[in-house]
């Protein structure tokens, strides 16, 4: 797909199907389809359906008054399947068509959580990698035994097609896209405003229970508590204490689940704070440095010319909120 003109608006079609899942549809409608102030959308969002009229949502209550029919796949840059109601039951002919002409034609292909079943059974997966909800990757792996089926994966993105899992993952598959096709800038702001991070770290494995109900081993809560106290001089062996383990233990959890020691993933976290604080904020280099837990703005410098190539007034200048940036120090 590549990167777009500033000034041109990518058609993003959202095919739904009742009854349709709120969240993940209001979920893309929210990366996709909003003009924020000083931050006018660079895409154009639609909601289609096979029969246009009321569809209804899965909490009840509400219903989408949704006007355009599948022929609007037919003008669609994106095809967006935002979960897919009918995962249990086939599609029917009609709808299969549009989605493989559609992808056929070059539109990019993307289903959040269920909405990879559809696409599956439209044969776009097939030997392919993709993933959905860690509840339902056991069944698309055995229903579709031609798809590669990730169990751990927020996302997949294949480039033509992209799949994430459940719920919030949708959420980091659009930001995702959006900076592929605007750049991580543009991802960066518009995650701001939704007040979420543009790019969580790990897999499903952190949110996943087990077959009683309970958390499997699960790194949820101390990754929680840990981005919340960045400010403070944590230690691994602080988060192992709170995670009532051994440290070797914490390790082996935090490469088997996020695939980084506990350590690089404090520092990730702590220059995403800091990354967000240059962005939003007018305070000085070494003021950021303290409240986001590097001490100093020497060490904040180097940390952010080790992992990001650039330094914290640099990163403020392309990214700050005023033009030109606020840099207090460099």
């Amino acid at each position: 797909m590549g990167y777009f003109h500033a000034m041109e608006l990518h058609r993003v079609v959202a095919l739904v199907r009742p009854p349709q899942a709120e969240f993940e549809l209001a979920s893309a409608a929210e990366v996709f389809g909003l003009d924020r102030p000083h931050l006018p959308s660079r895409y154009a969002f639609t909601v289609c359906t096979e029969r246009p009229g009321i569809v209804p949502t899965k909490a009840g209550g509400c219903a989408l008054a949704v006007t355009e029919g599948l022929e609007a796949l037919e003008r669609a840059d994106t095809v967006l399947v935002p979960a897919w109601a009918g995962k249990d039951s086939e599609a029917s002919p009609a709808v299969l068509e549009a989605v493989r002409a559609a992808h056929a034609r070059g539109a990019r292909m993307v289903a959040i959580c269920t909405g990879a079943f559809l696409l599956a059974e439209a044969g776009l997966l097939e030997g392919r990698r993709a993933t959905t909800h860690w509840r339902y990757a056991d069944e698309l792996a055995a229903r579709y035994p031609g798809v590669e089926v990730d169990c751990d994966a927020l996302y997949v993105d294949l480039g033509d097609i992209a799949t994430s899992a459940g719920t919030a993952a949708g959420i980091d598959l659009c930001l995702h896209l959006v900076r592929r096709d605007h750049g991580a800038g543009l991802a960066g702001r518009i995650a701001r405003h939704m007040v979420m991070p543009p790019h969580r770290e790990g897999g499903q494995r952190q949110y996943a229970v087990g077959a009683a109900g309970e958390p499997s081993e699960s790194l949820g809560a101390v990754l929680e508590w840990a981005a919340e106290r960045l400010h403070e001089p944590l230690a691994v062996e602080d988060l192992a204490e709170r995670g009532r383990v051994s440290v070797r233990t914490l390790a082996r959890r935090f490469d088997e689940q996020l695939g980084v020691s506990p350590g690089k993933w404090l520092l990730s976290q702590r220059i995403s704070a800091a990354q967000a604080l240059l962005e939003d904020t007018d305070l000085p280099i070494e003021a950021i440095a303290v409240r986001v837990g590097l001490s100093s703005a020497l060490n904040l410098r180097r940390r952010f010319r080790d992992r990001l190539g650039t330094t914290p007034a640099a990163y403020r200048r392309a990214f700050g909120r005023t033009a030109g940036g606020a840099a207090a120090g460099g």
